[in-house]
């Protein structure tokens, strides 16, 4: 699980919808580590995405996507930078099987 209060110190800087859009995904999602779950809120956004190609309306959630997977790095980074990269590629194999 995610605390809202580390969402909020690490998404102050971007822009309100982005910031709401993220938290709705990341509050959603859950995982072992808060690293898992903002991956796996990644996951969620993204999919949604996949679901409405070309339709502009989910332009927020792919962006979303991408902030969520950046968060997911950087919570990693801080809790176990030793293990960056192995988690690093996990989501990369998660998001594409055939990675």
């Amino acid at each position: 699980m995610v605390s809202g209060d580390w969402l909020d110190r690490h998404t102050s800087q971007a822009p309100a919808a982005l910031r709401g859009r993220v938290r709705e995904y990341a509050l959603a999602a859950s995982g072992p580590t808060p690293a898992d779950a903002l991956a796996a809120a990644g996951q969620s956004a993204l999919a949604r995405v996949l679901s409405h190609p070309g339709d502009r309306s989910a332009a927020l959630d792919l962006l979303a996507a991408d902030a969520l997977i950046t968060l997911a790095l950087q919570a990693q980074a801080e809790d176990s930078p030793e293990r960056l990269e192995e988690f690093a590629i996990s989501v990369l194999r998660t998001a594409r099987p055939d990675a």
